[in-house]
């Protein structure tokens, strides 16, 4: 999953870009609130965590302009202004959630695991696919309930395709997912990691449609 992290402190966004990316986030992180509007028209981000006093235009000048123009994508705000009424204005003006600062690091995970959740319209904070566990919390998975050790990339894409199911992705879709605008991608690293994947949990898991991309079946 993609986040855009707009935060212009930079002590507070460089340790939460890396809290983020430690639990398997990829993360896109600015400090001006114009280059975060720009942003979000070039690259499919799944959540933005928005800081509210940004330069350039602020978090709630940028919040009323992406829901002006339709852009559903969950919003969690993240900001020091602690009145009920700066809370009130954020939900108001489009936020899907708000956190005061200083915060805790497992709350403000359990929050955006609920917005990805209720994004994807998925009740159950797991997912059950025929004999396979895959829990987004923990970062585990099973099979027929034993442990199956994913690296990150794997359990990445794994994810990806299981909320997914029945939809095919291409490799340009996945990869921007799975990778920043710093991350440098090697050619095959998608076929490398698909590859991985069905050697732990089956050849048949993902399905590989030809000239187009991989799709993990609609049921199991």
């Amino acid at each position: 999953m993609r986040i855009l992290l707009v935060e212009d402190d930079p002590q507070l966004g460089q340790g939460m870009r890396a809290a983020l990316e430690q639990v398997g986030y990829t993360v896109d992180w600015l400090t001006d609130g114009l280059d975060a509007r720009n942003a979000l028209t070039t690259a499919p981000f799944d959540l933005m965590v928005l800081d509210l006093g940004l330069p350039s235009l602020s978090g709630i000048s940028l919040l009323k302009e992406i829901r002006e123009e339709g852009n559903k994508i969950p919003v969690l705000i993240l900001s020091a202004h602690d009145t009920t009424a700066d809370r009130v204005s954020g939900l108001d003006c489009g936020a899907d959630d708000y956190m005061i600062k200083p915060f805790d690091l497992e709350e403000f995970y359990a929050r955006i695991r609920a917005l990805l959740r209720r994004r994807m319209d998925r009740a159950s904070p797991a997912i059950s696919y025929g004999s396979i566990i895959l829990d987004p919390a923990a970062r585990t998975v099973t099979l027929n309930g034993k442990p199956v050790f994913l690296p990150s990339k794997e359990f990445s894409i794994l994810f990806l395709l299981l909320e997914n199911a029945g939809r095919v992705m291409s490799r340009e879709q996945i990869e921007e997912k799975l990778y920043s605008w710093n991350d440098a991608v090697e050619s095959n690293a998608t076929e490398v990691h698909i590859h991985h994947i069905r050697k732990k949990l089956g050849k048949e898991l993902i399905v590989t449609v030809r000239g187009v991309g991989y799709m993990v079946p609609k049921t199991a």
